[in-house]
């Protein structure tokens, strides 16, 4: 077993990490197969946008500590972590570098690993008894996952510091008031909401919300006129498109777009 479900709601497929009597921790099979879920919706025309989750009362509580130990024991700490790290690099690129919308909804703690995997969505809705915590501080480990970029991109640096040195444990609600999660829903309406809101954006232009994730990204590292041309780029892409002309036409008829 992979340790990663994969499912379709209509143009929409939705990841599940489920192993939901270790928190959905994440050894190296279970990176290694989310890596390859994600690669694999990626590239599918069907799918418009993508949902990913945690099975049972977390989101992912990150690495596995047990098999750390296993290996630690072994004197091969290490290569675990060379490896562990590179496939949990590549699976943030996937997200990241997704031409499609990627949602991730938290039912409970996103820790260490789990927690750079939601910050590196595009739209995150978390249960109200969710925790985000950095994790790694309480092992002695160095932040991995691209956590030490998101964070300070969403809170600055000097607030990155202080999740990161304290090892802060942030509520959903406190999460909301700085920005890390969009949305906060009871737990009994997490399901049914992330899939109302993975489904929206499953019917908005797939193409210029691909754009529109790469240029935010961009916009973090480039100067302005860089931006300015890579928007130009994908203006003129989104014309040569089916959904650009579509929009138009249905603002014209007064209808809501087909956006295919």
């Amino acid at each position: 077993m992979s340790g990663i479900r994969t499912e379709r709601d209509r143009a929409v497929a939705i990841l599940t990490i489920d192993r939901p009597d270790r928190m959905n921790a994440l050894d190296i099979d279970m990176i290694r197969a989310l890596r390859v879920a994600l690669q694999g919706v990626a590239v599918d025309p069907a799918v418009r946008a993508v949902l990913l989750t945690g099975a049972g009362r977390a989101f992912s509580a990150g690495g596995d500590v047990a098999t750390m130990d296993e290996y630690r024991r072994r004197g091969e700490l290490a290569p675990l972590f060379h490896e562990l790290t590179g496939e949990q690099e590549l699976c943030i690129r996937e997200i990241v570098g997704m031409r499609k919308p990627l949602l991730a909804a938290l039912p409970g703690v996103a820790a260490g690993g789990g927690l750079s995997l939601a910050l590196a969505a595009d739209w995150r809705i978390a249960a109200e008894e969710a925790l985000l915590v950095p994790a790694f501080p309480a092992l002695g480990a160095v932040p991995d996952g691209g956590l030490t970029y998101f964070l300070p991109h969403f809170l600055g640096i000097g607030l990155a510091q202080e999740v990161l040195f304290t090892n802060a444990r942030i509520s959903a609600a406190r999460a909301k008031e700085l920005g890390l999660v969009h949305e906060v829903v009871p737990a009994a309406e997490l399901a049914s909401r992330a899939t109302q809101r993975a489904r929206e954006l499953a019917e908005g232009p797939t193409f210029a919300y691909g754009w529109t994730k790469s240029l935010l990204h961009s916009a973090l590292h480039e100067s302005l006129a860089t931006q300015m041309m890579l928007e130009r780029r994908g203006a003129v892409e989104a014309a040569l498109g089916t959904e650009l002309p579509e929009g138009i036409q249905a603002f014209r008829e007064k209808r809501r777009p087909a956006f295919r």
